[in-house]
């Protein structure tokens, strides 16, 4: 990979991984929920688990959507109703109480498995293979664009947790915190918006 290629790379990787997203509003949302420590492994199911994608992606899996372009409506299906029950699911989260264990950060494993049915993943998983993996490097161009975008999502995904947990501070009661968590439930769901018009 050129010099000039590796800092396109870095930087698609990066403007892409902190901008608002899916992603990042439910980080922002356990931040403020949970705290930094008990997101953490949110942060590493989702840096983790978008690398895994990029890379299964660059094995052929991208293919899938010019052979069948319904796979693609499918897709977008499947992923707008599971935001549209992750948002709910938010604006509903109780206000925790000091030894309450009801409400749970998502585990390494959901943030990883979320990367499948996320627009905005999907979409940087195939910018990033068609643009950066360089032709006739097989898979160590492949690995080289995954470990670029794991190296360089989970400081920009830190950002946003970080954000949260000072948010956290500004919301100490509990009419505040819904607020905060009905507005992170309605941002999530225009997220929507550019997928279905794009």
């Amino acid at each position: 990979m050129t010099y000039e290629l590796l800092i396109g790379l870095i930087t698609f990787a990066l403007v892409s991984s902190i901008t608002p997203g899916p992603n990042n509003l439910m980080l922002m949302a356990s931040g403020a929920n949970f705290g930094f420590r008990r997101t953490l492994p949110h942060m590493l199911g989702i840096s983790i688990g978008h690398s895994v994608m990029v890379t299964i992606v660059g094995l052929g899996l991208g293919t899938l959507f010019t052979r069948y372009p319904q796979s693609k409506i499918v897709l977008l299906v499947l992923s707008s109703g599971y935001l549209l029950y992750l948002a709910w699911k938010i604006a509903n989260a109780a206000p925790p109480r000091e030894g309450d264990a009801a409400g749970k950060p998502f585990t390494f494993l959901q943030a990883a498995a979320f990367q499948w049915v996320n627009p905005k993943a999907w979409w940087m998983a195939m910018h990033a293979i068609t643009t950066f993996a360089p032709e006739g490097r097989g898979i160590t161009g492949i690995l080289i664009v995954a470990i670029v975008f794991a190296c360089t999502n989970f400081p920009s995904i830190a950002i946003w947790v970080t954000v949260g947990t000072q948010v956290k501070r500004l919301l100490t009661r509990p009419r505040l915190l819904r607020t905060f968590n009905w507005t992170m439930a309605v941002l999530l769901v225009l997220t929507l918006i550019p997928v279905w018009l794009g």
